[in-house]
């Protein structure tokens, strides 16, 4: 009796089993195992997600900071220059007051002198001699003295020549005679005194 020849048994192909197959008896069906290599994350992803500010950054937002800083300053100067001004025009303001507030006794004597025009000469002069003391009395308490001594060595921080005479008796450079009176010393000086001045040839 002739056999036939054996087929040869089939080898299932190897791959993932198809979503309906059924496992065998007794055996757990075939779950997939972890990835060889980790995934990355998200956030691994991004290399600059957990990178600070760039110095660029850095250096625009400290260039902001300072802008403010000289804005800020530049204000406070300019507010500080308007109240100074304001100051100091008040300040002149009073010094002016107080001044023409100094002379107005003198104005007034003048006015008493002149109402007495008509009287006495010599009580008006006296009385005209008396409102000039007043002044100088005012200008000195202003910081102010008179200078119009005679006989005193001539002084060109005080003194102006403005003409000289001839005196045998006289020290050269002697001040003989006050044309103009002077107001004031050093830094404070009105005006120096007008004089004449002697010499000798």
């Amino acid at each position: 009796m002739t056999r036939l020849p054996e087929e040869p048994d089939r080898v299932a192909p190897a791959g993932p089993a198809p979503k309906d197959a059924v496992s065998p008896p007794g055996e757990e069906p075939h779950q997939p195992g972890p990835p060889l290599w980790p995934q990355a994350t998200a956030d691994e992803a991004r290399p600059d997600a957990a990178v600070p500010a760039s110095a660029a950054d850095e250096h625009a937002a400290a260039v902001r900071e300072l802008e403010d800083r000289w804005r800020r300053a530049l204000a406070d100067l300019d507010n500080l220059r308007k109240r100074h001004a304001r100051e100091l025009e008040r300040e002149r303001m009073v010094e002016r007051s107080r001044t023409a507030a100094a002379f107005l006794p003198v104005l007034d004597n003048l006015e008493l002198a002149l109402s007495h025009a008509d009287a006495d000469s010599g009580a008006v002069v006296e009385g005209v001699r008396a409102v000039r003391d007043q002044a100088v009395g005012v200008l000195e308490q202003l910081g102010y003295p008179r200078h119009a001594e005679t006989g005193v060595t001539f002084d060109p921080a005080h003194h102006e020549v403005v003409s000289v005479v001839d005196d045998p008796d006289i020290e050269p450079g002697t001040v003989v005679q006050v044309l103009r009176p002077g107001y004031g010393d050093g830094d404070r000086q009105l005006r120096p005194a007008s004089v004449t001045v002697a010499k000798r040839e």
